[in-house]
């Protein structure tokens, strides 16, 4: 695939307009890359869908067995698949119509994950609009975890001690990440509109029902508890090592920082990390974390075939273009969270 033959040009600030992003939009539409591919996605629902109904059939199969327990795991990876087609509904990959879209989304966050759509979008959304952003990013606002030195400083008490611990804690966390994302999404139903969370409701309390009816009616209470806590965490963790590598320790803009472009303020805030078919699939291609920030709605199978674009582009213009291992993005994720928790550990 030829690449993009542009000038370099100076890198101290991103001209008015967008306009470093232009070329590259064009590019893509020239090569096809934003149009939808029903089939991909139809064969990835259909898979998904019967590798589910494949679990759920062992665990009714084993019934009251410690055997059932390795179904857990299992479960846990398709729970992942299942939360990748619904960020990619959301994203309106998958298709243009928002009706449809809603419903992939519903059915496989709130029906399937027991994790609301709603919740889910809004809050994505406004990561992309404005990633890493100290001020705009909801995903890098002070919380259980902080990524600044500014928000570090204000910790004390028990949040302290999970500062100055936290690049140690960080996957630990991500242990109890699939039960924070359903205790979110019932909070998220007073935000919503009666309509919306109509439905929203009905389906997390239909999840949370058919999940519990499943384990309950298949082994014991005591096994069904272990089943569901090996789920929950390793879904978690399975998330956690998805989302860790994307974006931090990456630029942090703030509000007093000058403006960036749209080609900047992805590309600096992001990281890409390199593999071949097994890392797409076991990172739900968000491994092309570069190229889905800018092409937002760029069908996941194309993300790879643009990257060269995207890559060349950034060299063209002296962009940074950050790629690196699996392994070494969790180093670097975990190198910023220990260095902004560096200030607590001195006092």
């Amino acid at each position: 695939m030829s690449t993009l033959a542009l000038r370099p040009r100076d890198t101290s600030g991103s001209p008015p307009g967008g306009s470093e992003f232009t070329p590259l939009l064009r590019a893509a539409r020239s090569r096809h890359l934003l149009v939808r591919r029903y089939g991909w996605y139809a064969r990835v629902i259909t898979v998904n869908a019967l590798a589910l109904a494949g679990v759920v059939t062992g665990v009714v199969l084993l019934g009251d067995s410690w055997w059932t327990l390795f179904l857990a795991p299992v479960l846990a990876v398709f729970s992942a698949r299942t939360a990748f087609i619904g960020h990619d509904a959301g994203h309106a990959q998958i298709t243009g119509d928002k009706a449809a879209g809603r419903l992939i989304g519903l059915v496989h966050g709130n029906l399937l994950l027991g994790m609301s759509y709603s919740w889910w979008n809004n809050k994505h959304n406004r990561h992309h609009a404005n990633p890493n952003h100290i001020d705009k990013d909801p995903d890098v606002a002070a919380d259980v975890l902080v990524f600044t030195g500014e928000q570090a400083k204000e910790r004390m008490g028990f949040r302290g001690w999970l500062t100055r611990h936290q690049a140690w804690l960080f996957f630990p966390l991500t242990l109890l990440e699939g039960v924070a994302l359903k205790i979110q999404g019932f909070r998220d139903l007073r935000r919503q509109s009666p309509g919306e969370r109509s439905v929203e409701a009905v389906l997390l309390v239909s999840h949370l029902a058919g999940y519990a009816t499943l384990l309950l009616t298949s082994m014991s209470p005591g096994k069904a508890l272990v089943f569901a806590v090996l789920h929950q965490a390793l879904f978690g963790l399975h998330l956690g090592l998805s989302f860790a590598p994307n974006h931090k320790g990456m630029e942090m803009p703030d509000a007093n920082g000058r403006p960036w472009g749209h080609l900047r303020r992805q590309v600096l805030t992001s990281r890409n990390i390199r593999g071949g078919a097994v890392t797409d699939w076991f990172l739900g291609g968000l491994n092309y974390q570069i190229e889905h920030h800018l092409f937002p709605s760029m069908p996941r199978p194309h993300l790879r075939l643009v990257q060269p674009l995207v890559r060349a582009h950034c060299g063209a213009l002296g962009i940074p273009y950050t790629e690196t291992g699996l392994v070494d993005s969790y180093r670097q994720a975990l190198r910023h969270m220990h260095e902004v928790g560096e200030p607590l550990r001195g006092e």
